[in-house]
């Protein structure tokens, strides 16, 4: 039996951090006077938190404390007010459930990142963290992910670098069309969709991994998307 890796973003594809992180955010600002704003950086969760204090004008050199600002403050006012998307528990099971391998691939520091998934009692192969759009790929590919879940168009550019089948969850910045526009295999409504579609995919996955990554497989892969959709 072909066992396959399930590879899943973190913020908006798995849990939704955004009222923490809209606190810290602020109170980064207010205890260092830079000019950021807790929620537009919530309600854009994706880049690396670097490029977020370069949009804000923050100075180059100011940048790494910045970050290690933010850092520090993530345990106490982030992860106790963060909870899974509806679904999130259920595809981590349905990937286990078939003898699959899941892990997390995410642009969050990798430390907080495993403090979430240890304040919901989830738990997953291998995490790795400060990975951003087709950076993911260094990742996918070393760990076999043969299926990429995210809710950005960084994720699908990630997927795709790695040649895994990329599903998409809306439920983060980017709309449906964006994502299907980035070139994602496959837009579900939300991660409550994705066991029945993953049991009902298995077959043609399998299939899909068995082909490898060159050029035929990739092929292949476009060929066969269209055999791969929501059940039901």
């Amino acid at each position: 039996m072909t066992v396959l890796t399930v590879g899943f973003d973190l913020d908006m594809t798995l849990i939704d951090p955004r009222p923490g992180m809209e606190l810290a955010m602020d109170e980064l600002g207010r205890r260092t006077g830079y000019p950021v704003n807790g929620e537009r950086f919530a309600n854009n969760l994706g880049p690396p938190l670097d490029a977020y204090f370069r949009s804000c004008g923050i100075d180059e050199e100011q940048i790494p404390q910045a970050v290690a600002g933010f850092r520090a403050l993530y345990p106490e006012l982030v992860i106790p007010r963060t909870v899974g998307l509806p679904g999130a528990a259920e595809s981590l099971a349905a990937v286990r459930e078939l003898g699959w391998r899941a892990i997390v691939v995410t642009g969050k520091y990798g430390p907080n990142a495993q403090l979430h998934l240890e304040a919901l009692g989830w738990q997953v192969e291998h995490l790795v963290g400060e990975l951003w759009s087709k950076q993911k790929a260094v990742a996918l590919r070393q760990f076999g992910a043969q299926v990429y879940v995210g809710d950005h168009i960084g994720d699908v550019h990630g997927a795709r670098a790695a040649g895994a089948f990329s599903v998409s969850v809306p439920t983060g910045p980017c709309s449906a069309e964006e994502l299907r526009a980035a070139g994602a295999d496959l837009v579900l409504d939300s991660l409550v969709e994705f066991p029945r579609w993953l049991a009902g995919s298995a077959a043609v996955l399998a299939g899909l991994a068995e082909d490898g990554e060159g050029a035929e497989g990739q092929a292949r892969r476009g060929e066969q998307a269209g055999q791969v959709q929501p059940q039901g």
